[in-house]
């Protein structure tokens, strides 16, 4: 648990640019989404998406609690097939930074490799790769917003964001 809510921690600071213009969207359909922590033993967490375009702005958008307000200094630079993001915010009062690097094709397949530090979250230096893969269309069955978890569990990102979980209830299982 602690583990999944450290990789969210860093997806959310380093993915999620001040503006969504700023990364390309990823092609819509089912993307394979792979996250590996150098230096556990953990297996690497998979998770599928499906996405269509509304949806990636959307998640590249959408920081919740590490929004723009909590990571105002955000550098976003391209070179070639490459996009680095430098960002810092403040997090429970305290400072924490991450170094995201993207290469690869917002088309097929991408890899982000993410290096951060943070005394508000225990834990937190690290780096973590995530590499994406689109694996083609969505299933009938699966809609936009849908996240399916390796161990079957699906859930809808955009669902979650209507009905926000009351105070005092806490967060899903994972």
């Amino acid at each position: 648990m602690r583990l999944f809510g450290v990789t969210v921690f860093l997806v959310l600071i380093s993915a999620t640019p001040t503006e969504a213009a700023q990364l390309p969207s990823r092609k819509p359909g089912l993307w394979e989404v792979k996250m590996s922590i150098a230096g556990r033993s953990a297996p690497p967490q998979v998770i599928e998406q499906c996405i269509d375009a509304a949806t990636d702005q959307m998640m590249q958008s959408s920081a919740g609690p590490y929004s723009a307000a909590v990571c105002p200094d955000r550098d976003v630079q391209r070179s070639g097939d490459s996009i680095t993001i430098d960002s810092k915010c403040t997090l429970g009062g305290k400072p924490a930074t991450a170094h995201a690097v993207i290469t690869g094709s917002f088309d097929g397949a991408y890899t982000m490799t993410v290096t951060s530090q943070s005394e508000a979250v225990p834990g937190s230096d690290l780096t973590m790769t995530i590499d994406g893969r689109w694996l083609g269309s969505c299933a009938p069955d699966q809609r936009p917003g849908d996240m399916i978890f390796s161990n079957g569990r699906k859930l809808n990102i955009l669902e979650m964001m209507q009905h926000p979980p009351s105070p005092g209830v806490p967060p899903l299982p994972r």
